[in-house]
This record gives C-alpha cells, structure tokens and sequence, in this order.
C-alpha cells in the first residue's frame, strides 16, 4: 500500500502527463493545418491565404515561419533545442517581467531561439543595445542579426558562458534570461551554468530560466542562491514555469 504522500505525488504526476500528452496532440494538430495552409499559399491561393495566415498569428501571437523554423530544429537536435515551438508571448513576458529595464549593464539571454523573449524583453523596455544574445543554432543566429541588428550576437554554446563572455561583458550583466533545456542535462552541468552566471552578473541580479517539468530544475538542496517560481502559464502549449534563482 502507497503511503498518502506517496500517492498524491504519483496521481499529480499523472495528471501533469496527461496534460503534456494533450499539449503534444494540440501542437500536431496545429501544425498539420499551418502546413496545410502554407501548401495551399504555394499552390497559388495568394492573398486570401495571406491574410488567413496573418490572422491565425495575431490570435495566437506567434509566427508561422518562427513555428517551421522551431520543428526542424527540434526534429534535427531535440536535447538541443529546448521546445518544440517558440515561447508563447504569455511565458516571454513572464521571463522579461523579472529583468528590470532601468538596471545597468548588459542583458543576457542563453538561447534565444527565433527571439519570442528577446521581443519582451524590448517591449517591457530593455535597450536592444543592452541584448547580449548567445545562440548555438546558426539559422537562428542570421534571424536574430536580422531582427536585433544593435545587439551583441555571440554564437556559441551557452553552457561556456563564461568562457564565451568573460572579455566580452564590459561590465557585470544585469540579468541572464536562458531559454535552454535545462534538464536535459547532467546536474552538475545545471549548477555550473548558473554559477557561471552568478559570477558574470552584479549581486543580487536575477537568473530567469523556464521550465515545462514541474520541479526546479536547479534543486534547492545545493543552496547558495535563493529561489523564487511563477504561477503555472497553462497558457503556454506545453504549460510551463519561470524560475528566478539569485546569489545569496
């Protein structure tokens, strides 16, 4: 027999499956139309599917070309690519909303992707001058020069940061915002990336990072910083959390 605690643990899980399960077929689905659609644009349905296309973007605030770019990355590199679609604009302005735009120093971002939370972090006010954006993707990194010209493009692994950044970074970082797939890696590889950080940033800066599984994915057991969870973005397809870890 399960121990209450136990079972409780197991039927949360659960449901936590089952949702990602229902994200997963919600992604297929709206994939297969999106291709659907960009067929028939080939085929010659020109300005009606056109504006269809724009319609389905605003809706659901993402970019169709954004979407095609993520699934073949994925599909080439999945521990390397961090989501099966770019962040939901709900999730990237949870992550900016923790960087403070009137802050000094540089903003960095760990694998920004197509740029869904670069774009927040412009909106909610950072100078694009400020971006510090490191992308391992090169596809990504000729959209991102391409849509962010005045930010610093550094292309690379982001899990040397500090070998990457450590000359570069005229002054301590402000905040670094990562988009990687945290918990596809080895513990210890987690704990070096954010003490790497911690050393890049001014004291007290925030380490935003998100995550679809349900546990930090820096456990709080090692210590040394302090660490602070959003509320659950169902929204977000699969739903996900923001983490915000700080040096003690």
């Amino acid at each position: 027999m399960l121990v209450p605690g136990l079972q409780k643990f197991e039927q949360k899980v659960g449901r936590q499956l089952r949702l990602l399960e229902l994200s997963k077929t919600l992604i297929e689905r709206k994939l297969e139309r999106q291709f659907r659609l960009l067929d028939q644009k080939r085929g010659g349905i020109g300005r009606k599917i056109e504006q269809q296309i724009r319609q389905f973007e605003r809706k659901r605030g993402i970019r169709l070309d954004d979407e095609v770019r993520f699934l073949r990355s994925w599909l080439e590199r999945p521990l390397t690519v961090g989501a099966v679609t770019p962040s939901g604009k709900l999730l990237a302005r949870t992550m900016a909303r923790y960087v403070d735009p009137d802050s000094d120093g540089p903003v960095v971002e760990l694998g920004p992707g197509t740029g869904p939370v670069t774009e927040a972090l412009v909106e909610a006010g950072v100078a694009p001058s400020r971006l510090v954006l490191v992308e391992f993707n090169p596809t990504f990194c000729r959209l991102l020069r391409a849509r962010y010209p005045d930010a610093t493009l550094v292309q690379g692994d982001a899990y040397s940061m500090r070998r990457l950044l450590e000359t570069l970074l005229l002054q301590p970082a402000a905040a670094v915002v990562s988009g990687l797939p945290l918990v596809t890696k080895p513990i210890k590889m987690r704990l070096r990336l954010i003490r790497d950080a911690f050393d890049l940033m001014l004291p007290g800066a925030p380490f935003v990072q998100f995550t679809y599984s349900v546990a930090s994915p820096v456990p709080r057991r090692f210590g040394g910083f302090s660490v602070e969870a959003s509320e659950r973005i169902w929204m977000n397809l699969p739903p996900a959390r923001v983490w915000v870890y700080r040096k003690a």
